[in-house]
């Protein structure tokens, strides 16, 4: 549940990001394009490097478990609406 929320909120994180503009290679021509680009850069990578990150104990992995039955179906119909 932990790796399939991160990866909803990796996806969410990429297309909220993504430039308003037809290229990635023409968000530079309007600064509110350019800084959503790099701060949806910089977060999608810190959400991979986490994705690798596994919790320490028992109780990490249960909360990510119950957590992950309210983010998981949010995540997903975000990501739908949005796309």
């Amino acid at each position: 549940m932990r790796s399939l929320s991160i990866a909803v909120l990796l996806a969410l994180t990429w297309r909220v990001s993504s430039p308003q503009s037809e290229t990635i290679w023409t968000a530079y021509e309007t600064p509110g394009d350019l800084v959503r680009l790099v701060l949806g850069i910089a977060v999608c990578l810190w959400l991979i490097v986490h994705l690798f990150i596994l919790p320490r104990d028992a109780s990490g992995y249960r909360t990510w478990l119950y957590l992950g039955f309210i983010v998981v179906p949010l995540g997903l119909i975000l990501t739908v609406a949005i796309w």
